[in-house]
This record gives structure tokens, sequence and C-alpha cells, in this order.
């Protein structure tokens, strides 16, 4: 997959039919469609970058109302394993957390995090049992957690909601927050 295409509908029914148009419109993989809180729904489609715009189109000229849309293309391999599963990290690494408004806009983030810094993507977070907001962790040298929370604030902008860099956490907290090693 070198393409992955984001939508995300204020409605579960309207996200349902905008689900089925895009699958329609082009040849794309549906990677997943669900509800998150809010009563909002994600829908995650991957293909070639002209069918993943062709579709993501589809959705916009749906006429339903949309929190958002995106298309990354060149998606980082670790914003799809966040996606599926957390990564185990070291114990002593800096880490922060970034918060975001919406499920969509904290994949992208992530995604522009993970790329512009050294930094590992140890959690991904996306809207169920948090309002519909998402919020992700990077783990790392502090320099490289640095650089990817900055990342991260200038994609959001208006999608921010909070951002901590934490540079030698409690081995606890870190522990309950993500996985790692002993």
């Amino acid at each position: 997959m070198s393409t992955l295409g984001l939508v995300e509908t204020k409605s579960i029914a309207a996200g349902v039919l905008v689900a089925d148009l895009m699958m329609k419109r082009a040849s794309v993989e549906l990677v997943k469609a669900t509800t998150i809180c809010s009563g909002r729904y994600l829908i995650q489609i991957s293909g070639e970058r002209e069918e993943v715009k062709t579709s993501v189109e589809a959705a916009r000229e749906a006429g339903v109302i949309l929190v958002a849309t995106f298309v990354l293309s060149n998606i980082s391999p670790e914003v799809l394993t966040a996606l599926k599963r957390s990564p185990l990290v070291g114990r002593n690494n800096a880490l922060s957390v970034v918060e975001c408004k919406t499920a969509s806009a904290g994949i992208a983030a992530a995604d522009a995090a993970v790329k512009e810094s050294g930094a590992t993507l140890a959690k991904l977070v996306t809207g169920q049992g948090i309002m519909g907001k998402s919020y992700f962790v990077l783990a790392g040298e502090l320099t490289s957690v640095q650089a990817g929370t900055r990342a991260a604030e200038h994609n959001l902008e208006k999608n921010l909601i909070n951002t901590v860099v934490i540079p030698s956490p409690d081995f606890s907290v870190m522990n309950a927050l993500i996985k790692v090693e002993r």
C-alpha cells in the first residue's frame, strides 16, 4: 500500500453510504470502516495514489457532512503498525503525547511526526472511548521526540488540543501508557 485515504463523517448512517460510494468509485482496499465516539464514522482505504484520491473525492461529492478527509501518500509503516497494535519501546526513552480534535487528523499528524523525526510511534488511539478525539505517543531520544512533536503541532494547527514532552518519564507512568521493555 502506498497511499492511505481517511474520511470521517458526522453520521454513522452517512458514513456507511460514503464508504459504499468510495469503494464503487475507485479500485481501493477498505482497510477499516468503523464507528467512533460522538456518533461519527471513520473510513480508512488504501491503494495507489490516484485511485485513493478518486475515492476520497467521491466522499467529498456525496452531499453529507464530513468532519475531515485526508490523502496520505507514502504512508509511514509505523503508522500502519500502530493502527493495528502498539510496538514495544525501550524504557530509557523520552516521550510525548499529542492530543488531537479528530481521529483522522491524529493519524495524519502521527504520519508527519514519524516522517520528520527519528521518534518511534509507540501508540495511536483513534476515537473510541475519547469523544471522537485521537492521541498518539512518540518515544525515543529527546531531540527526536521534540522534533516529532513540533512536526505534529505544525501539521495539526486548529486540530491540536495539547502536547506534552516528558524528557525522562517515570517507568510506572510510561508503562501505564505504552508497552515498555523490561
